[in-house]
């Protein structure tokens, strides 16, 4: 099976771990970038206040060749309790029908984003066969 571990880090400690996940699962790893990458009171605030509503960020471009995989990681740290808003724009170009694992990363290890995230997977027509909250 084919995987992809796509992710998407502001201040590099998601990163790291995807990274780490990636080399250990044989994935192929691949990095959500902002278009524009705010100040730190500006990502936390602004871009907390877009997280609790769900809210998408522009990103660069993004090419992975997703429908080459059979599974896709996605990772993501948790801003005000829900996904960072960039990751969001990951499920606009998840190709249907695949299988997802969503790993969403939080100081304390229980973010309380799996139906959040179980939706916007669903929306895709995908299935979401595995969800891990990480302690980061």
């Amino acid at each position: 099976m084919k995987t992809a571990v796509i992710y998407y880090s502001w201040s590099g400690h998601t990163g790291a771990i995807a990274k780490s996940r990636a080399e250990k699962e044989g994935a192929g790893l691949f990095e959500i970038k902002d278009e524009a990458r705010p100040g730190t009171l500006k990502a936390y605030t602004i871009g907390g206040f877009q997280a609790m509503r769900m809210k998408r960020t522009p990103v660069l471009p993004f090419t992975a060749p997703l429908e080459e995989f059979d599974r896709v990681i996605i990772m993501a740290p948790v801003w005000a309790g829900h996904p960072a808003p960039a990751i969001n724009s990951v499920f606009d170009i998840l190709p249907s029908g695949k299988e997802v694992t969503v790993c969403m990363l939080s100081a304390s290890g229980k973010s309380g984003c799996r139906e959040k995230v179980q939706a916007l997977v669903q929306e895709k027509n995908c299935k979401l066969i595995a969800y891990e909250d990480i302690k980061g």
